[in-house]
């Protein structure tokens, strides 16, 4: 006996503020990437389905987009996290950038 099937991976890589399709408003969008990998025997060997997805906070609409506008988007919110990126203001004194640790100097 054979135990073969299918298990869904969903990873969000990115939160975006764009401008929704769906209802207009100017809100954040999460970005997902929905993966589909064979499995046998409940071991997963390898993926034959990847999706990429917008999906907005406010009204919950989502829109599939290709891989290319998925890089893309995720070039642009690697861009918008540089530490004093143009258009940002600078830290505030006391407060801990994320990834550092508050109580080591």
């Amino acid at each position: 006996m054979i135990i073969f099937g299918t298990k869904g991976y969903l990873y969000q890589l990115a939160v975006l503020t764009m401008v929704c399709g769906w209802c207009g408003n100017p809100a954040a969008h999460t970005l997902r990437k929905r993966v589909t990998k064979f499995t046998l025997f409940f071991v997963p060997l390898f993926p034959f389905s990847t999706k990429y997805a917008t999906q907005c906070t406010f009204c919950g609409g989502e829109r599939q987009i290709a891989k290319e506008e998925a890089d893309q988007l995720l070039a642009q919110a690697a861009a918008g996290q540089d530490g004093n990126a143009y258009g940002q203001a600078p830290q505030q004194p006391g407060v801990t950038p994320p990834g550092q640790n508050p109580y080591q100097r």
